[in-house]
């Protein structure tokens, strides 16, 4: 994706959709539709009649933390975000530094042997940067084991400077979010699926729309750096998988929502082109030149055009699509990020009318 796009501060959604207005729910965001370099604009509650029986919504489950804690590292305060949580039981975390609006700004990671003080007289020791090739992130090693507990009893959700205020953990919940077996999470919310409502579930159900539920617990993403993303834990189940499988063998299409669920059953095919149930650790990163291999389509959010995970994107629609579709999110004025509007990138076939005719 060419760097010379620039989204507009003032395109940033800084609060909720159900908050915007009276009547408003989260559904009550933009959907703009791609088929190809065709592009059509809608609002969110028509997505069931963009999609048609037989399709499947791969949807991620995974919850999200309220992942970022106050520490002190002697007199000077910082912000702690924990992002994932190490086979070792040590955590990968980023410190930040209050920026005096409520919100954080980027902070250098290190030195080895840092102490940051935390609630309750927990300490968290860094030990070293979770790759070489970045100091961002930091593994560190929480004196206090119950590190979830901790972050329940005095984490608050992750919050960047383009939103104007807290908001409750539930606001970060998507519909499908379930608890974890081991209590676990994403630091920061599969916010593709946040239009998402029961009523419109539901709705979808209803005109015979599948969806197979996956699991990727995601890490933190800094609006500062655009880092390809970091190993994280998903597990796609047999169910799921025969799912796919089965709609794959039919005139089903497999759509994703939310570039977690591309990463975690993209990470699930075997060589021969079928899903299988799997989990554990994915570094998986989709390029154009990787290709995907399962999903034919996504919904995704609006991200920052430099955001390493477009490439995933033109994976799946081709940079030319990418660069229209995106012209028009700016010239029709689309929010962006995890509060804004919508975007379905659907395959394109050898016959296709247009976006009126819900591409192939």
């Amino acid at each position: 994706m060419t760097t010379t796009v620039r989204v507009p501060e003032e395109r940033s959604a800084r609060v909720p959709a159900e908050q915007r207005g009276p009547g408003r729910d989260r559904d009550s965001v933009r959907l703009l539709v791609s088929c190809g370099t065709e592009v059509s604009h809608h609002a969110f509650v028509e997505l069931p009649r963009r999609l048609r029986a037989g399709d499947l919504l791969i949807v991620n489950t995974s919850p999200t933390l309220a992942a970022a804690a106050d520490g002190w590292i002697g007199h000077a305060r910082v912000v702690v975000h924990f992002s994932t949580r190490g086979d070792d039981g040590r955590w990968a975390v980023e410190l930040r530094d209050p920026d005096g609006r409520g919100t954080t700004r980027a902070r250098a990671g290190g030195p080895a042997g840092t102490e940051v003080r935390l609630a309750g007289d927990v300490r968290l020791v860094l030990e070293e940067p979770l790759t070489p090739y970045g100091s961002r992130l930091w593994w560190g090693r929480v004196s206090e084991p119950d590190v979830l507990g901790l972050l329940r009893r005095h984490g608050r959700p992750i919050r960047y400077s383009y939103t104007q205020r807290d908001q409750p953990l539930s606001v970060y919940q998507t519909v499908f979010a379930l608890p974890s077996a081991d209590g676990g999470g994403s630091a920061e919310m599969p916010s593709a699926a946040r239009p998402f409502t029961a009523r419109l579930v539901a709705e979808l159900v209803s005109r015979g729309v599948q969806f197979a539920p996956i699991t990727l617990h995601t890490g933190v993403a800094s609006a500062e750096a655009h880092e390809p993303p970091y190993p994280e834990r998903y597990e796609v189940p047999e169910a799921s998988a025969r799912l796919i499988n089965a709609a794959r063998a039919g005139e089903g299409r497999i759509l994703a929502v939310g570039t977690t669920a591309v990463r975690a059953v993209e990470s699930a095919v075997d060589a021969g082109g079928v899903v299988r149930a799997r989990k554990g650790w994915t570094d998986l990163v989709v390029t154009p030149e990787r290709g995907v291999r399962v999903v034919d389509g996504l919904l995704t959010g609006l991200h920052e055009p430099e955001a390493s995970h477009l490439l995933m994107l033109e994976a799946i629609a081709g940079r030319a699509a990418i660069e229209r579709s995106y012209g028009e999110a700016l010239s029709g004025l689309y929010l962006w990020h995890e509060f804004g509007d919508v975007h379905l990138i659907l395959p394109e076939g050898p016959h296709t009318e247009g976006c009126s005719s819900n591409c192939r």
